[in-house]
């Protein structure tokens, strides 16, 4: 990453409205090259989605840095993010959280995701194949849920396996057109939820892919 591409992502983030100082730094800090093919390289610093392997995409920098902002994730946090695809928002997630667990139902992706970041030397982050609308049981509770696939509704299992005083960030709608970003705060009571912006990410789909 040179210093013009570093110049270009944060004017194009600020203006987007990630305005957090740590959420910069910790995108600054991540080589969005290193997760798109060698076709993209190029590309990897322009604020847009990149087709990545199995089908899937790699969310545009500044819509990365929206729901990062959103999520607010904090040094001691655990966080659970659900769709790895390739590792890039799990890399970020790891410079502000003490532990990152990320599920993605393509072991193609989790495999790659975890070459990633090993290069990197990211080794608070642990990658599963699984199907994350189940959340994660065995680590739970979790401070922060962060799910990078639109469902219809808010999962139930991924509310009950959120901390009290903890919050979660994902996208919620029935079709490709029509998302709405909403951040979900867990109370004593039960839950308090608030629209963000309106969004586009590929559906949340249940089960396992064995490619």
């Amino acid at each position: 990453m040179t210093p013009e591409d570093t110049m270009r992502l944060l004017v194009a983030l600020r203006s987007r409205g990630v305005t957090n100082m740590r959420v910069l730094t910790a995108m600054e800090q991540v080589d969005r090259a290193r997760f798109v093919s060698p076709t993209f390289a190029a590309r990897a610093f322009e604020d847009v989605p990149l087709p990545v392997a199995s089908g899937q995409t790699i969310s545009q920098p500044s819509v990365v840095g929206l729901m990062t902002q959103a999520l607010d994730p904090q040094p001691r946090d655990k966080v659970l993010e659900v769709g790895t695809g390739t590792g890039y928002q799990a890399a970020i997630l790891s410079k502000l959280a003490r532990r990152v667990y990320t599920v993605e139902r393509h072991r193609a992706l989790t495999r790659l995701a975890r070459v990633n970041h090993a290069a990197l030397g990211l080794t608070n982050i642990t990658q599963i194949t699984g199907d994350g609308s189940h959340g994660l049981e065995e680590q739970a509770p979790f401070d922060r849920i962060l799910v990078t696939a639109a469902a219809e509704d808010t999962p139930g299992p991924l509310l009950a396996q959120l901390r009290i005083g903890g919050s979660m960030v994902l996208p919620v709608g029935v079709s490709d057109h029509v998302q709405t970003l909403i951040k979900v705060t867990r109370t004593a009571d039960g839950y308090e939820y608030d629209e963000l912006s309106p969004v586009r990410f590929v559906p949340l789909v249940e089960g396992v892919e064995h490619d």
